[in-house]
Formats: structure tokens, C-alpha cells, sequence
């Protein structure tokens, strides 16, 4: 089994990959989207949003991140793929499930859906352009309006070259509305021969267990239930080598040494109108698994004075202290 960290616009930017790949279970991530229009991008744009590429294309906990790009033109695309391939990260992911009506007005992400041909263009130009040593993936939802093209888009993905495909299992129109069609999944396996990995919904052990399952794949990506709770890989791979009751994760005084040096890389690396709003952000995910981050969260909430913050952050206990040093 192998766990994949989701790319996620706005919140799982270089700084949160960093605290949770230090957690550890993951084995990847997948950075959140570049926007590729009509230019070649200098290096310095791929550097803003990966800055693992300065570091081998790895986190500091060494897990590899697959710059992720967004677009519909075909030749922009690979172009921007061979400048990023050449930058050393270990492959290229292009986006075809965002559901953000922004992007989707303007031809990206999961509005690509509506036109297979155009998906099989887009991945035979970026192939043509990585080496191909350099892997080639891609994720999708189910479809845009709704699920009846999921196969047709996979196999167009496929035969464009794509080496694997990450499907989130649900259409633009359900959004993030629970539940993930994960039997979809499955569905599309038995079309496509590249390898597929499972996305969507999965917040706990007995939900990874229930996806496999369902979709028959072994590699899963994780997003919010990540973001949620930082030790749900760990606890994912600790209940599928046990084969039984769930083992315990990251407790709260390990997670407030994580929000510790999570808060001193975003001091270090962020502007300081976006610092408060990223703690209170990572607060308001973790208080779905902490009872704690639910009291700190409403006391913190309307704040903006990040010296509140750093008093906040300095109270906690010494482990999260020492990890601003």
C-alpha cells in the first residue's frame, strides 16, 4: 500500500507538506496546481509553489512532491511540463478535477471532463515533452455534470500516456457533498491498465479499509481527513498490517508540536496578512478530530494580531515550544 498527500489550492501549500510529511506515512505529494495559460514560466514561478525543487524535489522529511499543472492547451502545457521535468522533480501531475467555477469558466480542471479528445491531446503533448524516465500522471473526478464518461476519460487519459490516474470519486456537480463513489472506481479499472489510485472521503482507518475494497485500489490519496488528522496515515498502515481494531494516532501534545513548527514556518516563509488566517485555517480542520483545537480555535478566531498568535504558540508545552528554535 502506498498514501498519497492530495494537492489542495490554498491549504496544502509547501509549509503544511512539510509538518505532515514529518508526521509521516506518506509516501508522496502532489503540489497544489500551477496555472498554466498562454506563456512559458520562469523557474522562479514553479520555485514560489514548490520549493522542494531547491531541495531535490523532496520535503524536508524526504518524501518526493509532483508539481501538479493546471491548463487546456495542449502546447503551453508541455512546454511548461519540460521546464518543471528539468527542475528535478520525479514527475509531472496535470489537473483535471478541480471544481472551482473559476477555473472551470475558463476550460480547466474537472470542465475538461466534457471533452475526452481534448484530455488524450493535453497528456500525449506533456509525454512527448518529460523525459521518459519522469513519470506522467493525472487526476480526475468522475465526470463534470455527471458520471456516465468516467471510463471515457480514463482510457483517453491512458492512451495519451498518462502512467497513472488518481480519481477522485465524484462528479464537479457533487462538489465535496459526502458520500465518494468509490465502486466507480472499480468500474474504471476494469477498462484502463494503469495503475489507479482511490481519492475521496477517507477520514479514518475503517474508511480506507471500505475504499479498497470498493475500488480495488491499494494506493490512496489523502486530502482533508489528512488535514484533519495529521496521523491518519500512520494509523491507516499501523490498521492494515494489525488486520484489526484500530490503532490509536497522534495525540493532541504530539499535534501541538507539529502546530509549533508549523507556525514558525509560517513566520519564517509567509506575508504577515496571511499568517494569522493560516493558523486559524489549520485550527478549524483539526478541531473536526481535537477537542482542543475547537477551544483554541474559538479563542483565536477573530484575531489578527500574530503576536497573539506567537503568545498562543509559546504557552503551549515545551515540545512545541522547542520546535520554534
Amino acid at each position: 500500500m502506498a498514501i498519497i498527500l492530495a494537492p489542495m489550492e490554498g491549504l496544502l501549500d509547501f509549509v503544511l507538506r512539510d509538518v505532515l510529511t514529518r508526521v509521516g506515512g506518506i509516501d508522496r505529494c502532489v503540489s497544489e496546481f500551477i496555472r498554466i495559460t498562454d506563456t512559458l514560466l520562469p523557474e522562479r514561478v514553479f520555485i514560489r509553489v514548490v520549493p522542494e525543487l531547491l531541495h531535490g524535489g523532496r520535503t524536508a522529511a524526504g518524501v518526493p512532491v509532483r508539481p501538479q499543472l493546471l491548463g487546456s492547451d495542449p502546447a503551453c502545457l508541455a512546454d511548461n511540463a519540460a521546464r518543471v521535468a528539468g527542475m528535478g522533480a520525479d514527475g509531472v501531475d496535470l489537473n483535471f478535477g478541480c471544481p472551482a467555477k473559476v477555473v472551470n469558466r475558463h476550460g480547466g480542471g474537472a470542465a475538461l471532463l466534457q471533452d475526452p479528445a481534448l484530455l488524450f491531446a493535453i497528456v500525449k503533448a506533456v509525454r512527448a515533452a518529460v523525459p521518459a524516465q519522469q513519470m506522467v500522471s493525472a487526476k480526475m473526478r468522475l465526470g463534470f455534470a455527471d458520471d456516465s464518461r468516467a471510463e471515457e476519460c480514463a482510457l483517453a487519459l491512458q492512451e495519451g500516456g498518462a502512467g497513472e490516474i488518481v480519481v477522485h470519486a465524484r462528479t464537479r456537480a457533487d462538489g465535496y457533498r459526502p458520500p465518494a463513489y468509490w465502486h466507480r472506481i472499480a468500474d474504471i479499472r476494469a477498462r484502463v491498465r494503469i495503475p489507479l489510485i482511490a481519492n475521496g472521503e477517507i477520514w479514518n482507518p475503517s474508511d480506507a479499509q471500505q475504499c479498497r475494497l470498493e475500488s480495488g485500489c491499494d494506493t490512496l490519496m489523502l486530502g482533508r481527513g489528512m488535514v484533519s488528522n495529521p496521523g491518519l496515515a500512520l494509523e491507516i498502515r499501523a490498521a492494515s498490517a494489525q488486520h484489526g481494531p484500530l490503532a490509536p494516532g497522534l495525540d493532541w501534545p504530539g499535534v501541538q508540536t507539529h502546530l509549533g513548527h508549523f507556525w514558525h514556518l509560517v513566520r519564517s516563509h509567509l506575508e504577515a496578512r496571511q499568517q494569522a488566517g493560516r493558523l486559524k485555517q489549520w485550527l478549524n480542520f483539526l478541531r473536526r478530530h481535537y477537542p482542543p483545537a475547537q477551544q483554541a480555535y474559538e479563542r483565536l478566531k477573530t484575531e489578527i494580531d500574530v503576536r497573539v498568535f506567537d503568545a498562543w504558540v509559546n504557552a503551549q508545552p515545551p515540545g512545541a515550544v522547542q520546535a520554534l528554535r
